[in-house]
């Protein structure tokens, strides 16, 4: 059976008529970056988690800078935060929102986090089942350089993730970026208890794309041969090394 992440590659072959330039990450962003990985107040727990999320490799796939303004949507409980935050806290801007209740009360409290700035969101609509519903809203800001969020697409209704990506682009900039991350599902399989934390990376390029972004590239870096696409994420075979599709957008000049 192929891989529906090669389904992907071929969609962005197709819808790119020409071909975009890696970037690769400034010599002081990447400088910012190594200092805050290894930084002495990291928790274990997310030393443990490096060689799985290649925080480095993925950011630069992303086009990040350190003197970007960067929105990152359900941070958690800040894995990526502390990474974000010390890098841009000297030239750039970071914003979180959407699910911050743990790093407001937990990370932010802390030195050297006084800079980022969470932007309110009260718009939680409905549930449907799992997934959360989202009504609709806007983040304030209009000038933001790259948007991104972490295995989080997963959380929301359809519609709830179509209004998330219309505010992801209304929030960025003319050129901006939309960086997006999630489990991957087999192409058009159906919701059931053991896949509703996977995606369908073809339905997400979708969904994103009618909010008015151009898909970028795509990236095999969360690539695992070893992931059946079978199982529930958080189950012992697979959690940790779940195969993730990573997707980039833009929002038209």
């Amino acid at each position: 059976m192929h891989h529906p992440f090669r389904a992907v590659l071929l969609i962005a072959a197709i819808t790119l008529l020409v071909p975009t330039a890696r970037a690769e990450l400034s010599a002081r962003t990447s400088a910012s970056l190594d200092a805050a990985l290894k930084a002495e107040d990291r928790p274990e727990a997310d030393l443990e988690r490096d060689r799985n999320r290649k925080p480095m490799e993925t950011l630069e796939f992303l086009r990040f800078d350190d003197e970007m303004s960067v929105l990152e949507l359900v941070p958690g409980g800040g894995w990526y935060s502390r990474l974000l935050a010390p890098t841009l806290a000297e030239n750039g801007k970071y914003y979180v929102s959407i699910g911050t209740r743990r790093l407001e009360e937990g990370l932010l409290t802390q030195p050297g986090y006084e800079a980022v700035e969470v932007l309110p969101f009260d718009a939680i609509g409905e549930r449907e089942g799992r997934r959360v519903g989202i009504n609709e809203f806007t983040f304030g800001v209009d000038n933001i350089d790259l948007v991104l969020t972490f295995r989080n697409l997963h959380n929301f209704t359809e519609s709830g993730r179509a209004r998330m990506n219309e505010a992801a682009f209304a929030a960025l900039r003319p050129g901006g970026l939309y960086g997006v991350v999630d489990h991957t599902r087999r192409h058009m399989e159906p919701d059931w208890t053991e896949n509703w934390r996977r995606m369908d990376p073809v339905a997400m390029i979708i969904e994103i794309q009618a909010a008015g972004f151009e898909l970028v590239d795509a990236s095999d870096l969360h690539f695992r041969p070893d992931d059946e696409l079978e199982y529930e994420v958080g189950r012992a075979s697979v959690t940790g090394n779940t195969d993730r599709f990573t997707l980039l957008f833009r929002k038209p000049e």
